[in-house]
């Protein structure tokens, strides 16, 4: 596969199944497509008898070009050719489609040894989800089988234009020969000396990379240090590497977003739309790579010349940790020279400043804790105090108790509870909790589980059992800033969106009684005369004074409104949309 591939499927659930889905395939690749049959090979799973009757006397593919594939990866039901979507579940077998490019291409058919080869390559895999996995590994038939397929169009492409390789179709050639003029202007020598060649298979990586990476920044990641941004880091940078090994010294792979535009986007038309933009994030990366990519590349140099076998886990970490060099980007580079990279090692020293890291913050004393009661009944929204309260669990150092003490620290789980559980940045509530012969100051509430408040703090008269009643009373002051700071949030998010473009989406919050903070990733910094708009936005905003609106709905009919959903947030079932101004959004907070 590419880092950027683009898929063909289709799928049926409990309508056709294996009979129609086979003959649609072969309907498809030989009349419509106007395949050539004899060039067309079939795998199947050992023990799918069915799909071989179908192939061979359906269909009339002859048996000497149908395989038979069994449990080939080291256990039962290990098999190229059957499907499973973990260790339970769904499954079942699948039969591949394999089109064999001639006698010109090295390999031999699937199943062979020498099967590796490019000559027979699979276009289609077709699944037939007909068994339900459980625990013990027994399989249930389903009520309701299910067919899902997968065809590479790049591949497709390839048989269909009569070359060899993905690389050879009009979309590759296109990106190969850009990429080669976009490194030999980078290179000080590249013009005298008539450029690298052509044929440098570090040109391929540029051209496939570049696809994957203009496409995810058109998506609204921008290069970072954890998730998604730094799967994109770290494949911009492994292409930036090979055209430095082809002899560019300066920025070159953000030009080739200009000829990618021009060859995909009229079939995708956010990749002309966000031209500039993406251009901009990947210079951007690629500029602050280059910085570091030459004394990276001297140290990795310096120890590979030494004659080592292994890279140690310490210099792998310092190059990760100081120049920006991901471990399977050193890992790439030494793969090249017969040498391997001392991971373990990596990850030790990873650890070991994730463990400083860690042991220099603040931990929360109610996460972890081992709760299986009922779920907290939050009443926030509407009311500041409840007046039974009654304790549905107890714990010190996070060990469950049944009573503590006047002086004791404490995380109290309660039914029912006006305090707000900090989430989606906004803090949570302070107060107390008190009764005819116990007061508790409440200096934090935090989730214990999704649905359950942990309110910690520390007993200052009496003591609390498990199944004591109180007087649970937010502290108001804090908790009216805070929900004017959250209100305003929602409100800061629709401007930044209007003036700085719809890729702006929050990446994270803080916000309490004394301010709000607001992340949010942009391929440059903000402006004054940027800041100055978004703020006069939202000063015109409070200053309308509409009415806040919260509904709460199913998750189907809040997208259907428009509201705005957060990436990588997980929404439950039903949830809350907030209309605050012009700013529609989901939100389980506090606000105005």
């Amino acid at each position: 596969h590419h880092t950027f591939f683009e898929m063909l499927g289709n799928f049926s659930f409990g309508d056709y199944f294996k009979q129609d889905a086979i003959q649609y395939a072969w309907e498809l690749l030989t009349q419509v497509y106007k395949l050539p049959a004899d060039k067309l090979w079939i795998t199947i799973y050992a023990e799918d008898d069915e799909a071989y009757e179908i192939w061979n006397k359906t269909v009339g593919v002859p048996a000497q070009r149908i395989v038979r594939i069994g449990d080939n990866k080291g256990g039962r039901y290990a098999s190229d050719n059957f499907w499973m979507m973990g260790d339970t579940g769904p499954c079942g077998p699948c039969t591949e489609i394999f089109y064999d490019h001639g006698p010109e291409v090295a390999g031999g058919p699937p199943g062979s040894a020498d099967e590796d080869g490019d000559r027979y390559i699979e276009i289609w895999n077709n699944v037939f989800m007909q068994f339900n996995r459980d625990e013990a590994g027994v399989m249930h038939k389903l009520p309701k089988p299910s067919v899902d397929t997968g065809m590479g169009l790049e591949r497709l492409a390839a048989v269909l234009q009569h070359v060899h390789s993905n690389y050879e179709i009009d979309t590759f050639v296109t990106l190969l020969a850009a990429a080669k003029v976009a490194v030999d202007a980078a290179d000080a020598a590249g013009a005298a000396s008539g450029g690298c060649d052509k044929d440098a298979p570090s040109l391929k990586v540029i051209a496939d990379h570049i696809r994957a990476c203009a496409f995810t920044v058109a998506d609204g990641v921008i290069p970072g240090n954890e998730g998604r941004g730094y799967v994109l880091r770290r494949i911009a940078r492994r292409a930036i590497r090979h055209g430095y090994k082809l002899g560019a010294r300066k920025p070159f792979f953000y030009t080739l977003v200009a000829p990618l535009a021009a060859e995909m986007g009229e079939a995708y038309p956010e990749l002309r739309r966000e031209r500039a933009r993406i251009t901009e994030v990947l210079k951007q990366e690629e500029e602050r790579f280059f910085q570091t990519i030459a004394n990276g590349m001297e140290i990795l140099e310096t120890a590979l010349a030494g004659g080592a076998k292994t890279i140690a886990g310490d210099l792998a970490f310092k190059l990760h940790d100081t120049y920006g060099f991901p471990l399977d980007l050193t890992a790439d580079v030494c793969r090249e020279r017969g040498v391997t990279v001392d991971s373990a090692g990596f990850d030790v020293a990873m650890n070991r400043q994730r463990e400083q890291a860690r042991a220099a913050g603040k931990f929360k004393m109610a996460q972890g804790l081992d709760y299986a009661g009922v779920a907290t009944t939050f009443h926030g929204y509407e009311h500041w105090v409840c007046e039974h309260s009654k304790v549905t669990a107890l714990y010190i150092d996070g060990t469950p108790v049944a009573r503590a003490r006047a002086g004791d620290d404490v995380v109290v789980v309660l039914d029912h509870t006006p305090f707000y559980a900090e989430s989606g940045g906004q803090v949570g509530d302070t107060g107390e909790l008190r009764n005819a012969r116990s007061r508790m100051i409440v200096e934090d509430t935090v989730k214990v589980q999704m649905d359950v408040a942990g309110h910690t703090g520390r007993i200052v008269e009496g003591e609390v059992e498990v199944g004591d009643v109180f007087v649970a009373r937010v502290n108001a002051e804090p908790r009216i800033k805070t929900m004017r700071n959250h209100s305003v949030t929602h409100l800061m998010h629709k401007a930044l969106r209007e003036v700085l473009g719809a890729h702006v989406q929050q990446k994270g919050s803080l916000v309490n009684a004394d301010r709000t903070r607001f992340d949010f990733a942009h391929n440059a910094p903000v402006t004054a005369e940027q800041i100055a708009k978004v703020e006069r936005l939202v000063n015109a905003e409070v200053l309308a004074n509409a009415a806040t609106q919260a509904r709460v709905m199913g998750i189907e009919e809040a997208q259907k409104t428009g509201a705005m959903m957060l990436f990588g947030e997980k929404y439950g079932d039903e949830v809350r949309v907030l209309d605050i101004g012009s700013s529609r959004e989901l939100c389980g907070g506090t606000h105005v």
